[in-house]
């Protein structure tokens, strides 16, 4: 099919395959997309060589950057799940800042510890101590959860290492420290405003009267006398990873041939960053600990098979990036877009906001954007790509609602009403879509 108009008409019919795969016909997102990129193959007269070709290089150029990364990362959160670091580090600031500072504290657990798990994990893991919390101080449960699922869904959109993040970093060529740098500067006010601050608005503090049956009824929320590690060493543990990234990015202005230059790149290289971090997350969080070789084998072999699906899903939206460049519709809508006054700033955010609003997957919504704004890129040399980068998660951030698995776990852990869970959760995360958006675009006219 030629011409712009056929070109662009072809892309639409992609997206609409992916939607109503996903949504309708409930075929899994990576079949969508492989789906998706065979639309575009067929649609514009690639050579059926061609499409295979260009699959095979668009997964294996993604999945080659991306694969050992994010093994790494679901080891460094299966450590910090399975020693009870995150558990430790909200015990210590619950005791520090109290009980009435309750739902901030649950908003700082959810951004420390959702840095290396995925979402669900993270909110099934925490979700027992908003619990005993709800019970001693008879807080609303809302109160306590929402502030944990947006902290989360925050990081875990914006920050490397997670998977979603860290592939729309390579697809984009941008800078994983300043990523990082970026997406910290942005996503804790986000959080702070989209989480305690909302829901304060938003939400009656005190427990609603069947509060206590329904805590009644799930298991003993926290196993009394379970040895746990020490604060500071978790917490160290955790930001590691992100401290040796950015470093790297701090150092750039020195010499490169310099030992020290070429040391701290290497160092600050997200593979050696990852695995020093597992390393020490080995001694810190396990074998210090008591744990044995072994203990740290079954554990590490346990955190593989989650992941199956997610790199599927991030390998076929390469490929999908990679036909919409190969086929030319790449460049058609960067052409497209370019005529617009919109900024590519809110284009990305928009886009990506869209995405999740249909097919209700945050990865899914992130990997498909990134692959419809790079092209605006080679266009446009003055937009930074680390902005962009975190433009599109803030837009994946929002709409988190039915479509998404992620809604049903933080509204059926919370035992609230469909309503409510709508008002209170996925408001919450349209509020922080916006409120990052806003940060993002003052923060682009700062940085470089």
């Amino acid at each position: 099919m030629g011409g712009s108009t056929g070109l662009l008409l072809v892309l639409f019919a992609a997206i609409a395959v992916i939607v109503v795969l996903i949504v309708k016909v409930k075929v899994h997102a990576f079949l969508a997309l492989l789906a998706a990129c065979f639309v575009v193959g067929l649609g514009t007269g690639m050579p059926l060589s061609g499409i295979v070709s260009s699959f095979e290089k668009g997964m294996g150029d993604t999945l080659g950057f991306l694969a050992a990364i994010i093994g790494l990362g679901s080891i460094l959160g299966k450590m910090l799940e399975e020693s009870g670091g995150a558990e430790r580090i909200a015990q210590t600031l619950l005791s520090s800042l109290g009980h009435q500072r309750a739902s901030w504290v649950m908003m700082m657990v959810g951004f420390i510890a959702g840095i290396p798990v995925f979402f669900e994990v993270g909110y099934v893991l925490l979700i027992p101590l908003v619990y005993v919390v709800a019970r001693e101080t008879k807080i609303n449960l809302l109160y306590l959860g929402v502030p944990l699922a947006v902290s989360l869904m925050t990081v875990h959109c914006m920050l490397p290492p997670h998977p979603a993040a860290t592939a729309i970093t390579g697809m984009l060529g941008a800078d994983i420290g300043k990523v990082i740098l970026y997406g910290l500067i942005v996503g804790l006010p986000t959080a702070i405003i989209a989480g305690p601050v909302w829901i304060k608005l938003s939400c009656v503090r005190a427990a609603p009267s069947d509060q206590d049956a329904f805590i009644a009824e799930r298991c003993d929320p926290l196993a009394e006398g379970r040895a746990l590690p020490g604060f500071g060493l978790t917490l160290f543990t955790i930001l590691l990873p992100l401290l040796l990234m950015v470093m790297k990015t701090l150092a750039a202005g020195l010499p490169k041939e310099t030992v020290a230059a070429q040391t701290i790149s290497f160092l600050g290289n997200p593979l050696t960053a990852l695995t020093i971090a597992v390393v020490f997350a080995y001694w810190s969080l396990g074998l210090r600990r008591g744990s044995t070789m072994e203990d740290l084998q079954q554990a590490t072999q346990r955190c593989f098979p989650p992941l199956a699906g997610i790199l599927l899903i991030i390998g076929a939206g390469g490929a999908f990036n990679g036909m919409l460049i190969d086929s030319g519709i790449g460049k058609v809508l960067a052409a497209e877009l370019a005529r617009t006054s919109l900024s590519p700033i809110f284009l990305a955010w928009l886009v990506a906001g869209l995405m999740h609003f249909a097919v209700g997957s945050a990865t899914v919504a992130m990997i498909s954007a990134a692959g419809m704004v790079t092209p605006l890129l080679a266009g446009a040399p003055g937009i930074s790509r680390e902005i962009m980068v975190i433009a599109i998660g803030s837009g994946a951030i929002g709409w988190t609602h039915v479509t998404d698995s992620a809604f049903w776990v933080v509204k059926e852990y919370l035992g609230v009403p469909l309503p409510d869970a709508l008002k209170k959760f996925t408001g919450g995360t349209i509020l922080a879509s916006v409120v990052s958006l806003g940060l993002i675009l003052v923060l682009s006219h700062i940085v470089p």
